[in-house]
């Protein structure tokens, strides 16, 4: 594998990897463990794989299921136009088997390897995305390899097998996730001009990086640590990654808080980027 996360190669065998990988966790599971809840708001582990297969179904050129959600689903927001659309590849196959949705995943997982493999697209090619939206090849990439990543990890929290958290998919994830972070602080937080905050995160993936605030509110991300940030978080890979994915509540994470208490909690307010 390359380790270039700017190759489309890498990108299309971390993709791969992830989702043997989740594969390769439910493919043991019992019936009733299908039905277990994971952290994805709504959604069972039945759920999450079905998510996976949707999508991919979707970028493959199949046809989306001609369905209506029923009206009770708690976690689908109403006028929300893309938690709708999501889930009616979810709602579809709750009642499908284990050996079914095994099977499934397995068959689209072939297909959409073949085509990735077989891709001529450039880097930089317009190509259809979720909901028909237009995106750069090498960004679908990027977010497919993310995306199943982490559900892939909502998947081993559930069944409480950890791994996979420092594999190419999880590096791109950071990557990914990373370059939220001055949204997250300037624009939603609007934390002031001048300031800096600090994310200094442990684990399977060391980083530490700080988002300073510039003149005319946009913010800038880097390696460099100022003397006397406005805040500095310290907390470990796993939990950064689920506060981003809005997979954790801030008052729940584990999270170590130095500096600006108000600023802190206005930051972490807002770090779900991705639900």
């Amino acid at each position: 594998m390359s380790n270039d996360p700017q190759d489309l190669g890498y990108l299309v065998e971390a993709w791969e990897q992830s989702v043997r990988s989740l594969s390769d966790v439910v493919s043991g599971l019992t019936e009733g463990q299908w039905n277990r809840a994971t952290e994805c708001p709504g959604w069972s582990i039945r759920d999450v794989v079905s998510h996976v297969i949707g999508v991919e179904l979707e970028l493959l050129g199949d046809p989306r299921p001609i369905h209506t959600l029923p009206s009770d689903l708690a976690h689908v927001r109403p006028g929300d136009e893309f938690s709708r659309y999501c889930e009616i590849p979810v709602d579809v196959r709750r009642c499908h088997t284990a050996a079914e949705m095994t099977g499934e995943l397995s068959y689209v997982l072939m297909r959409r390897l073949r085509m990735l493999r077989d891709s001529e697209t450039a880097p930089e090619t317009e190509v259809r995305g979720m909901m028909g939206r237009s995106t750069p090849y090498r960004h679908l990439l990027r977010s497919r390899a993310f995306d199943v990543w982490a559900h892939e990890q909502d998947i081993r929290r559930a069944t409480g097998l950890p791994g996979n958290l420092d594999s190419p998919a999880a590096q791109i994830s950071r990557d990914f996730l990373l370059r939220q972070l001055p949204l997250v602080v300037a624009e939603d937080a609007k934390i002031p001009a001048g300031n800096a905050v600090v994310f200094d995160v442990h684990g399977p993936l060391e980083f530490m990086r700080t988002v300073t605030v510039q003149p005319g509110g946009k913010a800038a991300l880097d390696g460099q640590v100022p003397l006397a940030p406005l805040v500095r978080f310290s907390t470990d890979w796993e939990t950064f990654a689920r506060l981003m994915c809005g997979r954790i509540r801030p008052q729940h994470a584990d999270v170590k808080v130095d500096g600006d208490r108000r600023a802190a909690d206005l930051i972490l307010a807002e770090m779900a980027v991705t639900l």
